[in-house]
């Protein structure tokens, strides 16, 4: 988990289906009754109401309007958007809860300068609440640096964990190239391309003829494709055409339009880090979390409500934690 700026994408909403709350592999079970402060147990550890509250506002207010656009007003069906901001909110408490307890056994904590931060921190937040905000959270500014001190931790161990990961990514490794292409999955077809690109016909003519891809253009990165057809790719030059490329499943004919693309490549080098740095995570983390018992307070959960009609207006407490952090 890095630094967690909120991004608002109201096609977020649209494309992400909603699922139960997971911890790995595992959904969340009930096992016991908790009190009518915690939302759910994690081990050792129980996520409060009122941290859950905080989180809830914050994301309702950072995913309810996009673009000046308020979703609140729209209907979207069974996939509410309560529903869609609960999940993100129940999913981020579990990742942050699991992972304190995981700096616990690795016996990291935060140094009296972290500590000294999360304060300021705190404060900071706490003077933009509004008395709606206060009136629905019932935080003091003591448990807001609590829930900043679990989401330090949480984010130490992620550092703790990728480290360690190579941040260097070469420009051959990265490389995005612009292209067309023709995919075709039959002899016949892929052997009335290959003569109609060596008579001279425009390759666009002929790809809207036979390309069974959805699209004759591509922004090709590294196994993108088949192996047969990568080594022949990457090895083109500007308005190169590629003669038949047979690969498993049928043929390919491709035009390199731009074979470095300098753009895409910087913004792909970011990806294979984040990559990078996700196997080096998964690995300890779902180990980690495979031995803890887990339980959630559905009554609890169910009557906490997204309200958007009350003035609750809270929607820095991740951004403030970033300008400290």
């Amino acid at each position: 988990m890095r630094n967690i700026k909120v991004l608002l994408a109201a096609a977020l909403f649209f494309c992400m289906l909603l699922t139960g709350c997971q911890i790995g592999d595992k959904s969340i079970v009930v096992i016991k009754p908790l009190g009518n402060r915690y939302v759910f147990q994690i081990g050792d550890v129980s996520c409060s109401l009122k941290e859950a509250k905080v989180y809830l506002a914050n994301y309702q207010n950072i995913y309810g309007e996009a673009y000046t656009l308020n979703l609140w007003e729209h209907d979207f069906g069974n996939n509410s958007l309560e529903e869609y901001i609960k999940t993100i909110t129940l999913n981020k408490l579990v990742t942050v809860t699991c992972m304190t307890q995981l700096a616990e056994q690795k016996e990291l904590v935060l140094t009296e300068e972290e500590d000294a931060l999360v304060l300021d921190a705190a404060k900071a937040y706490y003077e933009t609440l509004t008395e709606a905000d206060k009136d629905y959270l019932s935080v003091s500014e003591s448990e807001v640096a609590e829930y900043y001190r679990h989401y330090a931790l949480a984010e130490k161990v992620y550092s703790s964990l990728t480290g360690e990961i190579n941040g260097e990514v070469s420009d051959d490794e990265a490389r995005v190239m612009e292209v067309m292409q023709i995919f075709v999955s039959n002899a016949s077809d892929a052997a009335e391309v290959k003569e109609r690109l060596l008579n001279g016909e425009d390759f666009v003519s002929v790809a809207n003829i036979y390309n069974e891809l959805q699209s004759i253009y591509a922004n090709l990165c590294r196994d993108d494709l088949p192996e047969e057809a990568e080594t022949v790719v990457f090895a083109m030059d500007d308005g190169d055409v590629s003669e038949l490329i047979e690969v498993e499943d049928g043929y390919y004919f491709i035009k390199c339009l731009d074979k470095y693309n300098q753009e895409l490549t910087e913004a792909n080098k970011v990806t294979i880090v984040e990559k990078r740095e996700k196997e080096a995570l998964d690995d300890v983390y779902n180990e980690f979390i495979a031995s803890l018992s887990s339980n959630i307070n559905e009554d609890v959960w169910e009557q906490l409500k997204v309200d958007s009609t009350s003035g609750i207006q809270t929607d820095n407490f991740f951004e403030i934690y970033d300008r400290y952090f």
